[in-house]
């Protein structure tokens, strides 16, 4: 028995079984390569689902943590500490504006607080309900489940104590009728993560901008898989040229540490009184060091300038293979979507797996690409020299012609 066939069996009689068993079991890794139980060696081009921002071992992220560790690693909300205060102050630098900052420990936990916000925000004028999209995904809490349109996962845990009206992802004329002055807000991602990196038409974020100005609806981004320099940009919505009235990260922020936040802007960083809302452990010392050790590391290595020309670079490859299996490439920097010509992502997956890549089979027909934002020429070479030989394999009936 392998060390993989041992760990995946421990797995399976010790941990619930909503995740099935994975079939990788990682030991350890280095920038973006990553080492599994049995000394196999793999390109990292999922990264977390776009999480490890600075891959791993990060000598800036290692130092952060031991060091932050070795003085204080937890003090609850009681008590305050530097790096929490210190992380607020650049996390409203780079978004540009004025605002206050809730720190937690995931990107769920970062929109349950986006959601309270807004209730508290609206409740006074009579504004009842939300409006989120189809397909979109914000989260598997009750609440954040509540705001996500994927019905299979919705759906089973359904009724829930809010209510949420759905429309069509990029159709602004649809989100125009759902939205009146007693919508309390609205929430889209940037790009649709979840749903194979589905970017919205050319002006959208404005007409949603617009729309929620009219009604006096929130605006809230849901920046967790988009932000943090991924796209080329800091936050995916600076590329739209609106401001939302709040955004919520998680996934990238930590660098591979727990961490989400909700920023409220301008007025809307006020909303919430004194208890409120809280997080034992949200914006504790560890998970905001390693948050401003990644912020401070992306801004000098120029990571966000890197992910925007490595990701045309990896985008502009892919299209060059013509092959007749991928029929797009879509998403911005480091986050794209390959869509297949039939439903079989996981088969291109599994070659990719024994060819020593890791990606993610987001949907039966879409690949979804997030490496870390320090992957190297070279290595999206490797990744575009691997990539023909398991789009062949899965191509129907079998091979390429």
């Amino acid at each position: 028995m392998t060390a993989t066939q041992d760990l995946r069996e421990r797995f399976t009689d010790a941990l619930m079984p909503n995740y099935g068993t994975p079939g990788v079991a990682l030991s350890h890794g280095d920038g973006t390569t990553v080492y599994d139980v049995d000394g196999n060696e793999y390109l990292d081009f999922i990264g977390g689902i776009a999480v490890s921002a600075l891959g791993h071992a990060h000598p800036a992220l290692v130092t952060a943590v031991s060091e932050q560790v070795a003085r204080i690693a937890h003090t609850s909300n009681l008590f305050l500490h530097e790096p929490e205060v210190a992380l607020a102050e650049k996390l409203l630098s780079l978004v540009g504006e004025p605002g206050k900052v809730f720190f937690s420990n995931s990107g769920t936990e970062a929109n349950e607080c986006a959601l309270k916000l807004a209730i508290a925000n609206g409740k006074a004028k009579g504004r009842t309900y939300f409006v989120a999209s189809t397909d979109g995904f914000h989260g598997r809490s009750m609440g954040a489940l509540a705001l996500t349109g994927k019905a299979a996962i919705r759906e089973p845990f359904a009724p829930f104590g809010i209510d949420v009206r759905f429309v069509p992802y990029g159709d602004a004329a649809a989100l125009n009728d759902a939205v009146d002055e007693s919508c309390a807000a609205v929430i889209l991602e940037p790009t649709q993560g979840e749903t194979g990196v589905v970017p919205p038409p050319e002006g959208y974020f404005a007409a949603v901008r617009d729309i929620c100005d009219t009604t006096g609806a929130l605006f809230i981004a849901d920046e967790i898989q988009s932000g943090i320099g991924r796209t080329g940009t800091w936050f995916a919505y600076q590329q739209t040229g609106i401001v939302p009235d709040v955004v919520t990260l998680a996934k990238g922020l930590g660098g591979g540490l727990p961490i989400g936040a909700c920023i409220g802007i301008g007025a809307y960083g006020d909303v919430f009184a004194k208890g409120d809302h809280g997080s034992t452990f949200g914006g504790n010392p560890v998970a905001t060091a390693a948050a401003l050790a990644v912020l401070d590391t992306i801004e000098s290595d120029k990571l966000t300038e890197a992910a925007a020309d490595k990701g045309k670079r990896l985008a502009e490859g892919i299209r060059a293979l013509n092959h007749p299996l991928v029929a797009e490439v879509r998403g911005k920097g480091l986050w794209l979507g390959v869509e297949l010509t039939a439903e079989v992502a996981a088969d291109v997956d599994s070659t990719l797996r024994s060819s020593g890549v890791l990606a993610n089979p987001v949907r039966p027909n879409v690949i979804r690409l997030a490496p870390p934002l320090v992957v190297t020429d070279a290595q999206i070479d490797a990744f575009l020299s691997v990539l023909p030989r398991a789009l062949d394999a899965a191509y129907p009936p079998g091979g390429r012609p």
